[in-house]
């Protein structure tokens, strides 16, 4: 599912127009990123967590020349589901 449909669906349900739809869409998108830019992780009840999982300095070979490099510090974006979310999603593909 795309941006646009989740709008399209949303805009549906609520009976916004699909252009005001696309705003909030977007505006959610970028207040979960510029949480995480901040190191900031952001809380959904009965959906997830998005939080940024910290990579310490190692160093790396590139499999294409050999040659060994050195990585910093990383942050990577990572969700985690809820618990009620999973068994929702778990009991609708089990039957």
């Amino acid at each position: 599912m795309t941006r646009a449909q989740i709008a399209a669906k949303i805009s549906e349900a609520t009976g916004l127009s699909k252009r005001e739809t696309e705003i909030v869409v977007e505006g959610f998108i970028s207040c979960v990123i510029d949480a995480l830019r901040e190191n900031e992780s952001v809380e959904i009840r009965g959906f997830g967590t998005f939080k940024n999982n910290h990579k310490e300095p190692r160093i790396a070979r590139n499999p294409k020349t050999g040659e060994k490099i050195q990585l910093g510090i990383r942050y990577i974006p990572h969700f985690k589901v809820s618990k009620e979310f999973k068994k929702i999603v778990q009991q609708s593909l089990v039957k």
